[in-house]
């Protein structure tokens, strides 16, 4: 069984579908297979990094798979230790040589690292290489507001996505809310929050929500992820529960439910402090 998920427009004219698979620590042949196994079941957007040491897996998968390329949306992402203007053009292009990819159809910055301060360095490569054929679309990840103005300030283009962490403990609104109002689509890492010992999947209020619909707790936060307009990345290598994420739209949650799941958020949710007004990822 194949799941059709519909795609959003973004700021520069490509299409992105609206629900997409992530990549990280699915690596060798296994995470290939893994990979192969989304596409199958309907996955069309694929997130990968360069230092998910994976971008050849990825590219594996997408050239073993019977859904033609175009139909694809592959993204990576650069990493902070590339972000110079140079290393960040060979980083690119070193992304697409380990993918045997003639293109990405997405390339984020992964990080901003402030403390760092090339970012827009990063972005102005980034931007060449749009130009330059090797990228159709350029964004950012976990991007702060004062990292957007003073990107799109400098060069005069503003990215098509910003992704960052969100899910019903950490909802991100004000964010969510800027990247909208800039049309930057926003994309939603770790949508569940990661497993832990207070992981969402046991929450009591999204349980007795799931109850009232019929559906699973991870489907509940899929349908109110998208009903917020963000795009959720979701992670796994069960190929049903592959499918059970995408299994989303037949149902719609109530203005009630969205507030009461809204309402879950915490001011210390971010799963590993990593607040990107001081966090350095390399």
């Amino acid at each position: 069984m194949t799941h059709h998920v519909p795609s959003r427009i973004l700021n520069d004219g490509t299409t992105i579908p609206e629900i997409g698979f992530g990549t990280a620590q699915l690596k060798g042949n296994k995470g290939s297979n893994t990979i192969s196994s989304a596409i199958d079941v309907g996955y069309r957007l694929i997130d990968s990094a360069f230092n998910y040491e994976n971008e050849g897996a990825v590219g594996t998968a997408v050239r073993r798979s019977s859904v033609p390329r175009e139909q694809l949306r592959i993204t990576s992402k650069l990493p902070g230790r590339h972000h110079a203007y140079g290393k960040a053009i060979e980083t690119i292009q070193e992304s697409l040589m380990r993918a045997r990819l003639d293109y990405y159809d997405v390339y984020l910055i992964h990080w901003p690292n402030p403390k760092q301060d090339l970012f827009v360095e990063a972005w102005q490569a980034l931007i060449e290489a749009q130009k330059w054929g090797l990228v159709r679309s350029i964004g950012v990840s976990n991007f702060l507001p004062e990292h957007l103005d003073r990107i799109i300030n400098e060069t005069g283009v503003t990215p098509s996505i910003n992704q960052i962490e969100l899910h019903p403990y950490f909802s991100q609104e004000d964010q969510l809310a800027y990247n909208t109002k800039l049309g930057i689509v926003t994309e939603a890492w770790s949508p569940f929050g990661r497993a832990r010992s207070d992981s969402v999947f046991s929450d009591h209020s999204l349980a007795s929500i799931a109850e009232t619909y019929g559906k699973s707790v991870p489907q509940i936060i899929m349908r109110w992820q998208l009903q917020l307009g963000t795009l959720p990345l979701v992670r796994s290598s069960n190929s049903e529960r592959q499918l059970e994420n995408l299994s989303v739209y037949d149902f719609s949650l109530s203005d009630d439910d969205m507030t009461k799941i809204n309402q879950l958020t915490k001011p210390d949710g971010r799963i590993d402090n990593q607040n990107p007004a001081e966090y350095e990822e390399f």
